[in-house]
C-alpha cells in the first residue's frame, strides 16, 4: 500500500516541476515579446525622427537656396513687403536749370560729313532724374560767351522763292548773290531791304572743270581782265560788303589770280571770305602777305539735303565756335529744310550764349 503512495507523490511531485517549468517559459516568452516589442518602439521613434531631421533640413536648405549641380538656384523667393511709411514732404518750387551745349567733334577742314549725333541743335544735357527736397535748388546761371558764328546762304539769285523763307530769320545773316542770272538784281535788293548782309557770290574755275556759271574768272586771265569782271558784277549785285567765291578750287590756289581779287577788294573797300573749296587754297598766304585781314568757311551745313545731317554739321560749328571762339558756316538757299531749321534754332542759340553776326562784323 505504501508503493503506490509514493508513486502518486511522485507524479504530483513532476506534474508541479512541469508546471512550473511551463509557467516559467510562459514568463520567459512573455518578456521576450516585451522586449522586441520595446525594440521595435524604440526603433520605429527613432526612424521618425531621423526622417523629421531630415525633412528639416530639407525646408531649410529651400529656404536658404541650396544650388543643384548645374548652379542653377532653384529656390521660390517670395518677397514681403515692408510696412508702409507715411512720411509728409514739404515742396519747394524747383526752377528749371538752364540748358548748356556740351562740345562735340568739330569739323575739319576738308569738306567732309561730320560724325553722327544722336541731339539736336542746340545739343541738349540729359534731364537730371533726382532731386534734392532738403533745399530748393537754384538754376545755374545762363552760360554767356560761348562764342560767335557767323551763317553764310550762297546761290541766291536763281529764284525769289528758294530766298524768300532766309529773309524771315530773326536774326544776322549774309546771303551772297550770284551774278548774270535772271533775279541776281533783284534777290540783292530784296536782301538789303530785309536787313541781312549782301555779298558777292564770285563765280571761280574748279579743279574739276564744272561750269561755274555767267561771269566767271578762270584761273590764267590776266589782272585786267579779273578786274573788268569784279566790277561789272559789283555794278549787277551792289552795293555789296564782300566777295566770296563759288566753286574755285582752281582760281584760289592760283597766287597771282588771288593777289588780283585781294587787291581789287582792299581798293573797293570790301572784304573777301575764302569758301575753301579746296585745302590747297592760297588765299590766307597771300592776304598775310599782303596785311590783309580776310574770313574764311569752316562748316559746310548742307553737304546732304536732310535736317539730321544738317544738326550734326551745325553741332560741329558750335564746339568749334567754344573752342576757337568762332566758326563761319555756310549753307545754300536750295536747302528746302535750312531756313525752317536756322529759325527754329536762332533765338535757342542766342539764349545758351552764342552770339550771331554778318560776315562784315568779324573782319571790322
Amino acid at each position: 500500500m505504501k508503493k503506490p503512495v509514493k508513486r502518486r507523490k511522485i507524479v504530483r511531485k513532476t506534474v508541479k516541476k512541469r508546471k512550473k517549468a511551463g509557467f516559467s517559459d510562459a514568463l520567459k516568452a512573455f518578456m521576450l515579446v516585451g522586449i522586441v516589442v520595446a525594440v521595435s518602439a524604440l526603433l520605429s521613434c527613432a526612424a521618425i525622427m531621423i526622417h523629421s531631421a531630415i525633412n528639416k533640413e530639407t525646408d531649410l536648405l529651400s529656404v536658404t537656396g541650396a544650388e543643384t549641380d548645374s548652379g542653377e538656384d532653384t529656390r521660390n523667393v517670395v518677397e514681403v513687403a515692408p510696412p508702409a511709411i507715411t512720411v509728409t514732404v514739404e515742396k519747394f518750387p524747383v526752377e528749371e536749370a538752364p540748358q548748356e551745349i556740351p562740345k562735340t567733334q568739330a569739323q575739319p577742314a576738308r569738306e567732309q560729313p561730320a560724325k553722327p549725333v544722336t541731339t539736336a541743335v542746340p545739343i541738349q544735357p540729359p534731364a537730371h532724374t533726382s532731386t534734392t527736397v532738403s533745399a530748393v535748388i537754384k538754376p545755374k546761371e545762363q552760360a554767356q560767351n560761348l562764342g560767335t558764328l557767323v551763317f553764310v546762304i550762297d546761290d541766291a539769285g536763281n529764284n525769289l522763292r528758294e530766298l524768300e523763307p532766309f529773309l524771315n530769320i530773326p536774326g544776322s545773316l549774309t546771303i551772297a548773290v550770284l551774278p548774270g542770272l535772271p533775279h541776281s538784281a533783284q534777290a540783292a535788293k530784296r536782301i538789303r531791304e530785309a536787313g541781312k548782309e549782301v555779298i558777292l557770290h564770285q563765280p571761280m574755275e574748279a579743279i574739276g572743270g564744272q561750269d561755274p556759271g555767267p561771269c566767271a574768272i578762270y584761273s590764267g586771265m590776266g589782272a585786267s581782265e579779273i578786274r573788268s569782271i569784279l566790277a561789272r558784277n559789283l555794278a549787277e549785285i551792289g552795293p555789296v560788303k564782300g566777295i566770296n567765291n563759288h566753286q574755285g578750287s582752281k582760281v584760289t590756289m592760283d597766287p597771282e589770280a588771288m593777289k588780283t581779287i585781294l587787291e581789287f577788294c582792299a581798293e573797293n573797300k570790301i572784304y573777301f571770305l575764302d569758301s575753301r573749296t579746296t585745302v590747297e587754297t592760297v588765299a590766307p598766304n597771300v592776304a598775310a602777305q599782303m596785311g590783309m585781314k580776310i574770313a574764311e568757311r569752316n562748316i559746310f551745313i548742307d553737304n546732304e539735303q536732310n535736317k539730321d545731317s544738317m544738326r550734326r554739321y551745325i553741332a560741329g560749328g558750335l564746339t568749334r565756335a567754344q573752342r576757337n571762339g568762332l566758326a563761319v558756316m555756310i549753307g545754300h538757299t536750295w536747302s528746302p529744310d535750312l531756313a525752317p531749321l536756322l529759325t527754329e534754332q536762332f533765338e535757342l542759340l542766342a539764349e545758351q550764349g552764342y552770339t550771331i553776326k554778318k560776315v562784315s562784323d568779324i573782319i571790322n
